[in-house]
């Protein structure tokens, strides 16, 4: 069966941040730019950002890109790749002034400068007091982000596929990618988007887990296509437990809330972060302030009948900052939890929020391949792409800035790689569509088979229960036997409305396909890694002197790759060199 070809100079595939400002730098260029989206480009999932972009601005008091490089590296626990990380941190002023250029409404200082607001693990003079670098659109940065970028394609002429789910890349005998093959999700069309680069921008994948901050979309289809065709996935054991989480919702209550001054307390009432990250209290690296709520909750002191959340206190505050700075939080704690934050606290858990792993690439966007080599025609940018600046642990507000300095980098790369390209499209394998007609084929053929939200519901306990804040080792064992049988469910995945109308609960199962391969891939790498580091902690390696922290160095300071062909793992070193400061050395973390 042959489907149709649509040709383009470039094909970005999620329209977020990254892809958003990816599209950008190639349009502007000239370039036919195509960008395909399961939804509207501003109800993409960056929208649910809320406390800010970082950047070393010092509008509000002196800040270097150095000492921003330095709690980078330190708040991913000496797993990021210095040259990356140093890359992104003396980018940061230059995209953010970009951004507000692009008509990005920030927030103002008196003086008219773009206000910033203090975030968690950001410090001063490497590490000595907390420092304001989040710059921010009251509580909604992330909406007004993708508004200023979408403004600016529309502006461009980007092309834009909105309610397209890109299905699998399109590579030929030489490894090279050439495309992606997409199913329009209204009418149910097969087309194959055939570029001389393609960009996967498509975001994360926390909906494996049962409870999540992230969108439903949030299915990790970019990286579930990258495994598929072959490329392995990097750090997929880390992932980001934010620590407020609307308790019994999961819905995201930005850390800007504590950056404005909210307080953690137990049910006595205490501001407990002081007897765990004494210099930093509240504002600690994301995974300190996780394992601190879940400590309380475990020793008793948690709030509620059924002792089982913590709370966020910011009655304090005058209600006229709240009404300023949070007003989004304000309706959010109103709507899901049923109370006003200026007149009580807000019950909070820490809720799966963030992959720090994914597809591996270089500063530059590039996808790098097993061999170390970069994938020619493929680039990545993002949360689903692996550079690697968040290593174990991802500092906040620099999510937002990974989207805007990747995003622009994988375009100009793409710009440079284009001019040594020649000016006709490679010719696409006879075969070339296949295996994605032929599993689609068997879910429209499948009779008999498991539930597609039985099984997916079954994968989401089982990452909750056996992969979550706290890990243990006979509970990961058994956590890969569980995943591995539910994979087995997977491949006979029923449709059983088999309606053409929105192909809704075909989507579902063609995402369910991407969602395994995540989990698989994070359960795995869990398990083997025998340490205890940034995000993944494990009972088995406790903070001991020869250990501090848990974290061992000498056999465990290496990134984790995972290959889908029987599930493989392979380690390769961290950068330590960056591209023109010298070494942040190896050193306990503390707060």
């Amino acid at each position: 069966m042959s489907i149709p070809v649509r040709k383009y100079d470039a094909v970005i595939v999620g329209a977020g941040g990254a892809g958003l400002r990816a599209a950008i730098q190639l349009s502007e260029a000239g370039l036919k730019t195509a960008v395909l989206s399961k939804v509207f480009p501003t109800r993409s999932h960056t929208v649910a950002a809320q406390g800010g972009v970082s950047a070393s601005l010092g509008n509000s008091e002196q800040d270097h890109w150095h000492w921003h490089m330095y709690d980078t590296v330190k708040g991913s626990d000496w797993l990021g790749d210095q040259d990356a990380i140093e890359f992104m941190c003396r980018k940061a002023p230059e995209v953010v002034v970009e951004l507000e250029h692009f008509g990005m409404p920030f927030d103002r200082t008196d003086e008219g400068k773009i206000y910033q607001r203090p975030f968690g693990g950001h410090m001063s003079n490497f590490g000595e007091k907390p420092v304001r670098r989040a710059c921010a659109a009251a509580d909604r940065t992330g909406h007004a982000m993708l508004h200023a970028l979408y403004q600016r394609n529309v502006r461009a002429q980007t092309q834009f596929f909105v309610e397209w789910m890109a299905l699998d890349l399109i590579r030929d005998e030489e490894g090279q990618v050439l495309g992606v093959i997409a199913l329009e999700m209204e009418t149910g069309e097969v087309v194959a988007f055939h570029a001389k680069a393609t960009i996967f921008a498509t975001g994360g994948a926390g909906r494996i887990f049962y409870s999540s901050t992230n969108a439903f979309i949030n299915t990790g289809d970019g990286l579930g296509m990258a495994a598929r065709a072959g490329i392995q996935l990097e750090d997929m054991e880390f992932w980001q437990f934010h620590p407020t989480g609307v308790a019994g919702a999961g819905v995201l209550i930005t850390e800007g809330v504590r950056g404005e001054g909210g307080i953690l307390r137990n049910s006595a009432g205490e501001r407990f972060m002081e007897r765990y990250a004494p210099n930093a209290k509240d504002l600690a690296s994301r995974d300190v302030v996780s394992r601190a709520m879940v400590t309380e909750i475990n020793e008793g002191r948690g709030c509620g009948p059924n002792k089982d959340f913590v709370t966020l206190d910011i009655t304090h505050l005058p209600p006229e900052t709240i009404m300023k700075r949070l007003p989004g939080i304000r309706e959010i704690s109103i709507q899901f939890a049923g109370i006003d934050p200026i007149k009580a606290p807000i019950p909070v858990v820490p809720t799966c929020h963030y992959q720090m792993g994914g597809i591996p690439t270089n500063y530059k966007g590039q996808v790098i391949n097993d061999t170390g080599a970069t994938v020619t025609g493929f680039y990545a940018a993002g949360e689903c792409a692996c550079a690697s600046v968040h290593g174990a642990n991802r500092l906040g507000t620099n999510s937002l800035l990974d989207l805007l300095v990747f995003g622009k980098s994988s375009g100009d790369t793409v710009i440079e790689d284009m001019a040594s390209m020649p000016k006709a499209h490679k010719e696409l394998p006879a075969n070339f569509a296949d295996k994605t007609l032929a599993r689609l084929a068997r879910l429209e053929n499948q009779t008999n088979g498991s539930s597609v939200n039985d099984t997916r519901l079954a994968m989401q306990r089982t990452m909750q229960n056996h992969c979550g804040v706290f890990r243990f080792k006979d509970k990961l064992e058994e956590g890969v036997q569980k995943i591995l049988e539910i994979e087995k469910q997977v491949a006979i995945t029923e449709i059983k409305d088999k309606s053409k109308v929105w192909n809704t609960a075909r989507v579902e199962a063609l995402e369910l396909d991407n969602l395994i391969e995540v989990a698989k891939a994070t359960m795995i790498c869990a398990n083997a890694r025998k340490e205890s580091r940034g995000a993944h902690v494990r009972d088995d390696a406790p903070d001991t002197p020869e250990m501090p922290n848990g974290r061992n160095d000498k056999e465990w300071h290496k990134h984790t790759l995972w290959q889908r062909d029987g599930n493989k793992l392979s380690y390769k070193p961290v950068n330590m060199t960056p591209l023109s400061v010298e070494t942040i050395a190896l050193k306990t973390r503390s707060y």
